[in-house]
């Protein structure tokens, strides 16, 4: 047994691979992730023979995963994921490959794995990141927007009146303020993710993660594909390139 874990912007995720099959389990906010919450958490679970870690979040965050994992499953081999020029089926399009958010490759590499040919990953989370791969695996750029929650919370810090709210209301003109900042945040991201794929090819996939995909996805024109664990499907594959 393998564990895979992704350290994001907001969230710890974290899933198993058995069989060939990634096991999901229990996500924790950055404040929830302390030695004792990850000790609950991993030391009923098999322990794993090897570890793949990826973390585009706070150092600390990282070093409290690795204290834990060594703790509790001292033999196991950890396998840090990182930004390539070119690897697995996938050609980085970035200027200096290593710049590239190590969650944006690996979501390439599982897009490649998975999902072959043309493809578009757009990651709804605390920030939108929208990147392309040809159907010969070549990065073609990408777009980064805050997310959902960093555009209201920039509107309640930018002014005196707007106020933050995390409330969900109907889709539309609104009558109130929390109402108009929900409608005008969400269409917002909704305009970037149609804007983007309406200039890619007509057989494009489009594939979203993140926390706010679902969310997103139900104001589009067009049905994507929803995978919430790509990020955790890219670590399996650097894995098994690793055996």
């Amino acid at each position: 047994m393998n564990l895979l874990i992704d350290i994001g912007n907001t969230r710890l995720k974290w899933g198993m691979v058995k069989d060939h099959q990634i096991i999901a389990g229990r996500s924790l906010v950055h404040d929830q992730v302390t030695r004792h919450e990850l000790v609950n958490l991993w030391e009923k679970i098999p322990p794993p023979q090897r570890i793949a870690i990826a973390c585009v979040s706070a150092k600390h965050l990282l070093e409290q995963v690795l204290s834990v994992a060594l703790a509790l499953w001292p033999g196991a081999d950890i396998v840090p994921a990182k930004s390539q020029a070119q690897a697995f089926g996938v050609r980085n399009a970035y200027e200096n490959p290593e710049k590239l958010g190590v969650d944006r490759w690996l979501s390439l590499v599982a897009a490649r794995h998975y999902y072959p040919g043309p493809a578009c990953v757009i990651d709804c989370g605390t920030a939108i990141t929208v990147d392309v791969l040809d159907a010969y695996g070549k990065h073609q750029g990408g777009l980064i927007s805050p997310g959902l929650m960093l555009m209201k919370k920039s509107l309640s810090l930018g002014t005196e009146q707007l106020q933050f709210s995390e409330a969900h209301h109907a889709f539309g003109l609104a009558t109130n303020t929390a109402a108009a900042i929900y409608s005008g945040t969400l269409s917002a991201a909704v305009g970037l993710v149609e804007h983007a794929v309406a200039r890619q090819p007509e057989n494009m996939q489009v594939i979203l993660t993140g926390g706010d995909a679902d969310l997103i996805a139900t104001q589009l024109v067009f049905r994507p594909i929803i995978d919430p664990d790509i990020v955790l499907r890219g670590l399996s594959i650097i894995l098994k390139s690793n055996a």
